[in-house]
């Protein structure tokens, strides 16, 4: 099931901030999709643990890790104003090694690495729209994490395409492709989540 769109309507960024808080939405391609309900509480589990552990691999480095709700505009391009950018998503988690990316309002162009953790209501979402549009920008690894299935997928861009997707089971430890600080020590996070 996808999420609901707002309207047929094409929208930008400065339309964005001025909506309320409740109902929250992402804009693709200019169409506004709407943020499905609060999460399940294993959703939330895994989020926050994979969260707690970059974080603290990144403690002593330039990178930064945010989670969600946190706003990541994508421009068309450098010059592109911020109030008619039409790509506002807010990834669950995003990780940012370009300081000057990082403003008040999230993050102006593409992450380094962006991680989604799938529900029923996002999943295709994330696996089809987030996909093309990470792709497109430029971020760097993006990671789906499967917490029913207990699978992580992770597409890397290599010469501006992610091509074939590597699939791991959420066991032992995975390192990061874009912070090489970073393994995930996948058994703490299951035994955390259970």
């Amino acid at each position: 099931m996808g999420l609901a769109i707002k309207d047929n309507h094409s929208h930008n960024y400065g339309e964005y901030l001025t909506w309320p808080d409740n109902p929250r939405y992402e804009i693709i391609d200019g169409f506004a999709y709407a943020m499905s309900p609060a999460p399940a509480r294993v959703h939330q589990r895994l989020v926050g643990e994979l969260y707690r552990q970059i974080a603290d691999a990144l403690e002593d480095s330039h990178c930064e890790v945010n989670i969600a709700p946190f706003d990541v505009r994508l421009p068309a391009s450098d010059t592109q104003q911020d109030d008619e950018i039409t790509d506002i998503v807010q990834p669950d988690i995003v990780i940012v090694c370009d300081p000057d990316k990082l403003d008040e309002q999230g993050c102006r162009g593409a992450p380094d690495w962006v991680i989604e953790v799938l529900s029923p209501r996002t999943a295709s979402h994330d696996q089809i729209h987030k996909l093309a549009l990470y792709e497109k920008h430029g971020v760097q690894e993006y990671w789906l994490a499967h917490p029913t299935d207990r699978i992580i997928t992770i597409y890397r861009l290599e010469d501006g395409n992610y091509g074939k997707p590597a699939i791991y089971e959420m066991r032992g430890t995975l390192p990061a492709s874009c912070c090489d600080s970073v393994e995930i020590l996948w058994d703490k996070i299951i035994e955390q989540i259970e």
